[in-house]
């Protein structure tokens, strides 16, 4: 059973996927990274001073200190955090982007599939596919020339 599940795990599709998970949990580290402290900021800048990680829809009639979503939350309050959910939609169309592109890119990269070698001709008398080795047509009995 051993030796079995070592032939499994070193086939070559299986560690492909296991980098490929790695990677792409770093990369979305970085990605949440980058939405979230490069991004957003300039933006929330350019709106007034909008921290969107703190947008929210408080669903109780309690104010909080600053109506900050993390005071809500400490509080036990019902809230929509619909600034959170703005950067993680974000997150996702920045890594949705990044990965389309690498699929373009991989698909130019790879060689067009031959073309299938070329097994019959089409007989000149009856216009039906004959092998391409035939002298005669299945079809009509003609004699074929090569």
């Amino acid at each position: 059973m051993f030796k079995d599940f070592k032939a499994f795990i070193m086939r070559g599709n299986v560690l492909d996927l296991a980098v490929g998970i790695v990677i792409g949990g770093a990369f979305g580290g970085i990605v949440t990274s980058f939405v979230n402290d490069v991004l957003m900021p300039p933006i929330g800048l350019m709106m007034g001073r909008v921290d969107f990680a703190n947008l929210f829809i408080n669903l109780t009639p309690e104010k909080y200190n600053g109506a900050v979503l993390a005071e809500a939350k400490k509080a036990g309050a019902a809230a929509i955090a619909y600034g959170s959910f703005l950067n993680t939609v974000i997150n996702f169309l920045i890594v949705a982007f990044v990965i389309f592109l690498v699929v373009k890119q991989a698909n130019k990269l790879q060689k067009p599939a031959p073309a299938a070698p070329i097994t019959t001709k089409v007989c000149p008398f009856c216009m039906k596919d004959v092998p391409l080795m035939a002298t005669k047509c299945a079809f009509c009995t003609s004699a074929l020339t090569k």
